[in-house]
């Protein structure tokens, strides 16, 4: 699979829970021109994708005449068949987001999941680049990721490889947004680390009170609050991220024992917030990795900014248009 640039373009559609971003790309990641609207979901696909269509000829003008396909990221678990199973941010299930794509930009559509979107990005065109097995951990409001085995992007019979925010780290533990208990979500997750943050703090009242003050009550407590409270050295903030740490270790260890990639790159919100825990998470894998499987594993920052999703779809629809 080649890179070459054959002069072809893509439209790259991510459509997340409050902006999607739209853009104009050709191969090897050549950006040509970007756009951003607000996705308004509750209008429903249909819309949202009629809108986005719109946006790209308005905005990209006579550069939608060299576009050959479309490639649209979406948050949530996507069918083979470009379905969209289930995306609890968007409140969208069932949707056969390929068939309304299609209809309309008129031109061959491929769907992925956002973390695929963005794993391929960060391989192909990112801190992945000449990797043969790669692993790519996202620490958003969610936890999502992907992986590459052997020089081929997992996709799993179902098409949802690659959830790795839904392992079990603690059998029993907190409820996830999934229906499950002890996700690694349920830990790590932007929504969960808040929700964490405000128990602990309503329980542990004297420890908690400075966070509860700085953020203006404990249901206002935010990631950002934490993170404020982290930096100026409040205890409670600093066992909360050393909690969050020793489970996102843990989920890492058995990841790297288990895929035994050669690279494994970290993202997300969570992360910029709480760069610590990326060495916190590299070190538990120096420390506890079986020596096979840590001995030539590098742990890296995501290279690519918001934009990887939609980037990573519109190579991914191009590469695909190729194989064809």
């Amino acid at each position: 699979m080649g890179m070459k640039d054959d002069g072809r373009l893509a439209v790259g559609v991510d459509v997340g829970g409050t902006k999607t971003e739209i853009i104009l790309a050709g191969r090897g990641g050549r950006k040509v021109a970007e756009h951003r609207i607000p996705t308004e979901p509750e209008n429903g696909a249909e819309t949202v994708l009629a809108r986005a269509a719109q946006a790209a000829r308005s905005e990209f003008g006579a550069g939608m005449r060299g576009v050959a396909t479309i490639g649209i990221s979406v948050a949530g678990q996507v069918s083979p068949r470009g379905v969209l199973i289930g995306a609890p941010n968007l409140g969208w299930h069932g949707v056969d987001v390929r068939g309304l794509a299609r209809k309309a930009f008129d031109l061959p559509v491929l769907v992925a999941n956002d973390v695929r979107s963005a794993t391929w990005a960060e391989w192909r065109l990112g801190g992945g680049r000449g990797v043969r097995d790669l692993l790519v951990l996202f620490l958003g409001t969610g936890v999502g990721g992907g992986a590459v085995i052997g020089g081929r992007l997992l996709e799993g019979s179902g098409g949802v490889a690659g959830e790795f925010g839904h392992l079990t780290v603690i059998a029993g533990g907190r409820q996830c947004r999934c229906g499950n208990r002890g996700c690694l979500e349920a830990y790590c997750g932007g929504w969960a680390i808040e929700e964490r943050a405000r128990e602990a703090a309503l329980a542990h009242h004297s420890a908690g009170a400075a966070l509860i003050r700085a953020a203006g009550g404990a249901d206002a407590i935010t990631g950002e609050s934490v993170a404020a409270a982290l930096r100026a050295g409040d205890a409670l903030a600093q066992t909360l991220i050393d909690d969050t740490a020793e489970v996102l270790g843990a989920a890492l260890v058995g990841l790297v024992n288990g895929l035994n990639p050669r690279r494994v790159i970290l993202g997300g919100g969570v992360l910029d917030g709480f760069p610590e825990l990326r060495e916190r998470a590299a070190a538990a894998v120096r420390d506890r990795a079986l020596p096979a499987a840590r001995e030539k594993v590098d742990i890296v920052q995501a290279t690519l900014r918001d934009d990887a999703p939609a980037l990573g779809a519109a190579d991914l629809a191009l590469s695909r248009l190729r194989r064809r």
